[in-house]
């Protein structure tokens, strides 16, 4: 079994055991998260090989090239192009330059919350965003019908619209929070938050 990765000169070594490759049961193990994260990228709107990419990076550990990817996950050079450039957008992955190598290399982010934060991010910016600007829209649209006749059902439309709206404009303002620099704070309070029982956290371990 091929276990490394020679097209760029990045051999992908079994850290227990100095000077040897990847073992079977690490890149097996490897393997399992990229499906895995790949599987799981469907859910969240995102192109799986972009997921897979970015697992693939991840888990690794290691800056890899565009060859490295493709050979690794068996997929087109256009493919891995594209994912690179997307996964570069959302700041999750970097690129990364070797002394006397002219290719290009890739890292990820070894973060997890801040791997998060930047998924936070994009998904409010392309899904929450334009669903507010809509709302605001109908919302306005409401108001008006309330000046002419009906006025009650408008009223009554109304407040859905604005209950919908005000969770939302929450749901935003929590986002924002959390992708902004002082993010760090609440992944601090969701930390200790989850380590007390009384608030229907940690309870499953309280059972045992």
């Amino acid at each position: 079994m091929d276990s490394g990765y020679a097209i760029c000169d990045t051999a992908v070594m079994d850290t227990n055991v100095p000077n040897s490759p990847m073992n079977e049961n690490l890149r097996e193990a490897q393997d399992r998260f990229v499906a895995v994260w790949g599987q799981m990228a469907g859910a969240w709107g995102i192109s799986r090989t972009m997921a897979e990419v970015h697992a693939l990076l991840y888990i690794s550990g290691q800056a890899l090239c565009t060859d490295d990817i493709m050979e690794r996950l068996q997929i087109s050079r256009g493919n891995a192009s594209m994912s690179l450039r997307a996964l570069l957008d959302w700041n999750i992955v970097s690129r990364v330059t070797k002394r006397g190598d002219r290719k290009e290399y890739f890292e990820a982010e070894q973060d997890v919350w801040a791997l998060f934060r930047a998924i936070v991010r994009e998904r409010m910016n392309r899904e929450v965003d334009p669903l507010l600007a809509s709302l605001y829209e109908i919302r306005d649209m409401t108001a008006k019908a309330e000046k002419g006749k009906g006025e009650d059902a408008s009223a009554q439309q109304r407040e859905r619209i604005d209950n919908m709206v005000a969770f939302f404009e929450t749901l935003e303002k929590l986002s924002q929070r959390f992708v902004s620099p002082s993010g760090k704070g609440l992944q601090l309070a969701a930390t200790m938050l989850s380590k007390f029982p009384d608030l229907g956290f940690g309870a499953k371990e309280e059972a045992r």
